[in-house]
């Protein structure tokens, strides 16, 4: 399973799954319970029940980039365009705006 600390203001918000049913969305229970807490999207409010969804979240979608830069990640990192995960992975540590993706690595595998 691949998974990403998902960053806002660069601190944890929550994490981003891709799972065998699709994505999940999950924001971290300390995170949702501070007083200043607040949403990475309008579309994906707080709260502490995971977000489900068969493709990847539209919001999380709009980070990947798009165009000519698209096509350089693909053709450097050889990703395939509907692998957007691994492009999310790949392409939205360092991305424009408040929120970025970080990859989370398990004990004894790759990235």
């Amino acid at each position: 399973m691949k998974q990403a600390e998902v960053k806002l203001y660069n601190k944890r918000v929550g994490v981003i799954s891709e799972t065998d049913d699709g994505f999940e969305f999950c924001y971290d229970k300390t995170y949702v319970l501070l007083p200043n807490a607040e949403a990475v999207s309008l579309t994906l409010p707080l709260k502490i029940e995971p977000y489900k969804s068969s493709v990847l979240f539209p919001f999380f979608d709009g980070l990947i980039p798009e165009g000519w830069l698209l096509e350089i990640a693909q053709h450097n990192w050889k990703i395939k365009p509907n692998n957007r995960m691994e492009l999310l992975l790949n392409c939205c540590k360092d991305c424009l705006g408040a929120v970025s993706i970080e990859r989370i690595v398990e004990e004894g595998g790759d990235k």
